[in-house]
């Protein structure tokens, strides 16, 4: 699924961020950035060692941030290591520090001049995020800055992982697409 935003696309994948190419990809990393299980162990595991030697001497991340590394044998040019929230009870700021992680990846896009980026579901794993206010805030957040129009970014996907996170996904991208009157279709791949 697909949604046009002015000339930059907004898209929805289900299956494997590892094997999606793009300029960047987002690792859903942990503030240690030692790797670690889910999208963040995927990531590592896919893209070798010279990306944890890379993140090694970067050393750490705050939460709400990303940081840069290059993305050794993936498909793209850049990982975007971004550390989401942990979840607690819905009102210590999670959304609002969830949106800056996003927003954080575009940032580092724009500065690296990336025009395709893969994002996963980021915090809806360990950090056990609610899928559906995280998708919310993911793709208000992403649809923002393609709006915004002065973006190097022309296509941002998000590669969710099963079923279920996908048509969570999904019902967002659909009523954002019909309040916001974006032209949605089918779309394969980046």
């Amino acid at each position: 699924m697909r949604a046009i935003i002015g000339t930059r696309m907004l898209g929805l994948l289900q299956g494997d961020i590892t094997k999606v190419q793009a300029d960047a990809i987002v690792n859903a990393a942990n503030s240690r950035l030692m790797g670690g299980g889910g999208v963040d162990g995927a990531i590592h595991d896919a893209a070798g060692t010279s990306v944890m030697d890379e993140c090694a001497r970067i050393g750490s991340c705050p939460t709400g941030k990303a940081v840069a590394t290059k993305a050794g044998r993936l498909r793209a040019r850049w990982i975007f290591h971004a550390v989401g929230p942990e979840w607690d009870d819905g009102n210590q700021g999670e959304a609002d520090v969830l949106g800056a992680t996003y927003q954080a990846c575009l940032t580092l896009a724009d500065e690296k001049g990336c025009e395709t980026i893969a994002f996963p579901a980021i915090s809806t794993g360990t950090y056990a995020f609610p899928l559906g206010p995280a998708a919310e805030v993911a793709l208000d957040t992403v649809a923002r800055h393609l709006e915004k129009g002065v973006t190097s970014v022309k296509t941002a996907v998000f590669v969710l992982y099963d079923h279920r996170a996908f048509d969570t996904f999904a019902r967002v991208l659909s009523r954002l697409a019909t309040e916001r009157q974006w032209p949605v279709g089918d779309w394969d791949t980046p």
